[in-house]
């Protein structure tokens, strides 16, 4: 290094960095030439954000360097240290051929829960039977299915994105000791996912097989409503043990609750039993009980099939605030906390879970 090479250097190092250091301590300055009395040098920031505020800076590089003894001129480039990219991980698309059955290798059990129309609770149920579950002292995953219309990460309180270190693998997120995975978390809140049938089937291949579930002693699936390609794909590519139908009392509820009970019968998926949501509301002011909804037709389809009721569960607002905040009311030590335990350990109970 020659002498005025040394003294360029040297003035560099009295430019200042509003963070700390200097261009030199900081090792910002590459490819530093002195030809003819012309010097030349590239400061390279550590991204392109932070290349274009120090724009400023390189004029004031190129002024200090140019009244160097025995500089007649210089120039300064500014550059941004190359990042290494992320692969980018690709969600939905036809789904890959497979050997064996669609079951993360470390989950012991797979547990489906469906309804025959929307509106019905199914999401409130998964979620807060997941929470109860692992209050019970079991390792839980809930796999948010329903892909058109995902709540699972709004009732968890999710607002990450799960990462994808390699493009392949998904880390997904934990909540209130669940481990959940949503397309909802890969996408804007108010973005529609608009697939067809393969691509549904894609993503589900996916979310099943390419996140990171770990151990867990049972896979909570929370469907979609109805009979469609998701259930059929669930049901004949993986290792469901059972499947709990949610519905609410009124005639209307039932009907379709009747198509999916027979939907998995057709695809040879044990019914675990029903459960009967918004079974009664309890007015908070005068304590009578009104069955908006009627009353017990969930529990007369369960004795006309030969299958366990499972849980009876009322209209709660405390309930509808806590999947709306993010904090499933099964956290807590209300009636609604104990019923969903109860829920819970009659699963576990009957060997299950």
């Amino acid at each position: 290094m020659n002498d005025v090479t040394k003294l360029v250097k040297h003035a560099l190092e009295g430019l200042e960095l509003p963070d700390g250091g200097n261009l030199i301590s900081r090792d910002m300055i590459r490819a530093l030439s002195v030809e003819k009395g012309f010097a030349r040098f590239v400061i390279e920031a550590p991204n392109a954000e932070v290349a274009r505020l120090m724009e400023p800076l390189r004029r004031v590089a190129e002024e200090t360097v140019s009244r160097v003894s025995g500089i007649n001129g210089a120039s300064a480039v500014l550059t941004a240290h190359q990042q290494p990219k992320v692969p980018q991980l690709k969600l939905g698309g036809h789904p890959k051929a497979q050997e064996g059955v669609m079951k993360p290798s470390g989950v012991k059990t797979v547990l489906a829960i469906g309804s025959g129309k929307g509106g019905v609770g199914k999401s409130t149920v998964s979620s807060n039977l997941a929470v109860a579950l692992a209050r019970a002292g079991k390792r839980v995953g809930l796999l948010d299915a329903d892909i058109h219309g995902p709540s699972q990460p709004r009732m968890f309180g999710l607002t990450a994105k799960p990462a994808s270190p390699d493009g392949q693998t998904i880390e997904p997120l934990k909540a209130h000791g669940v481990t959940v995975m949503s397309i909802g978390s890969m996408l804007a809140e108010d973005k529609a996912v608009i697939w067809r049938g393969p691509m549904l089937m894609g993503a589900l291949q996916q979310m099943m097989m390419q996140v990171n579930w770990g151990e867990q002693d049972v896979l909570i699936v929370d469907l979609p409503p109805g009979t469609g390609d998701v259930q059929m794909s669930l049901c004949q590519k993986s290792d469901v043990a059972g499947a709990i139908v949610v519905s609410t009392p009124q005639d209307v509820a039932l009907l379709d609750a009747r198509k999916a009970l027979d939907a998995f019968a057709t695809l040879e998926t044990p019914v675990l039993g029903l459960i009967e949501n918004m079974a009664v509301f309890t007015c908070p002011h005068c304590g009578k009980d009104s069955h908006i909804f009627g009353n017990g037709g969930v529990a007369q389809e369960a004795r006309a099939l030969g299958v366990p009721l499972l849980a009876q569960l009322p209209i709660d607002l405390d309930t509808r605030l806590g999947g709306d905040g993010g904090t499933p009311i099964a956290t807590g030590d209300s009636p609604m906390a104990q019923a969903y335990a109860q829920l819970a350990d009659r699963l576990i109970s009957g060997g299950v879970v």
